[in-house]
């Protein structure tokens, strides 16, 4: 089913330690910024209906589907008008992207363009389900999959990785998937600092979704 044995894994230590390392990260990350997550939470529940945190159903390690965290920046009935709007996506189906999308709220555009919506996936980070840094989770199926894509599902998705830094809105699926394989083949811990350093840099110039 994978095409992971094609590519050379990183030394057996190396995933040990992330591991810790984001447990680290996220627990200490979580605590800090707690009245920010509060204040977030307030502002989105003021600006429109509905809940606070939007849990989306992914597909990670392993082909398991879990549900990552987001704060919503979407009005409440997104799902519905998706069917409605998808003939306007600028990227091929089965992704759907949005120029100036009109679902998405004022509060959410801000949520976006600084990456604060992604914040609550910490938690995912804590729990096991994600990695600080990592192939970015997909919604489709491990079905929809073509057998080179599988090789993504053998490292614990990321926050972060390197179409975050490297393609943003512009990749298309398939390159996506390459730039996945790409880091699955550089994996090391200068890598994901790498990646984390090419993040924060993406974030302070709004380079967002």
């Amino acid at each position: 089913m994978s095409a992971i044995s094609a590519i050379e894994m990183p030394s057996i230590r190396y995933a040990p330690v992330k591991r810790a390392i984001d447990i680290l990260v996220a627990l200490v990350g979580l605590i800090l910024i707690s009245p920010t997550l509060l204040l977030i939470a307030l502002a989105i529940r003021i600006e429109s209906p509905g809940p606070v945190v939007y849990a989306a159903e992914r597909t990670g390690l392993h082909g398991r589907r879990f549900r990552m965290l987001k704060f919503r920046t979407m009005v409440r009935n997104a799902e519905e008008l998706k069917a409605e709007l998808r003939h306007l996506s600028i990227v091929p189906w089965p992704d759907f992207k949005l120029i100036d999308d009109p679902r998405i709220t004022r509060l959410g555009k801000f949520l976006r363009k600084t990456s604060l919506d992604e914040l609550p996936q910490l938690w995912n980070v804590l729990v096991g389900d994600m990695s600080l840094v990592g192939p970015r989770p997909t919604s489709f199926a491990v079905d929809t999959y073509d057998l080179w894509h599988t090789a993504r599902l053998e490292v614990r998705p990321g926050i972060t990785g390197y179409w975050q830094v490297k393609g943003r809105n512009s990749a298309t699926f398939d390159e996506r998937l390459r730039m996945d394989l790409a880091y699955i083949r550089d994996m090391s811990f200068f890598t994901d600092v790498k990646v984390v350093t090419s993040t924060f840099a993406s974030v302070m110039k709004r380079d967002g979704a």
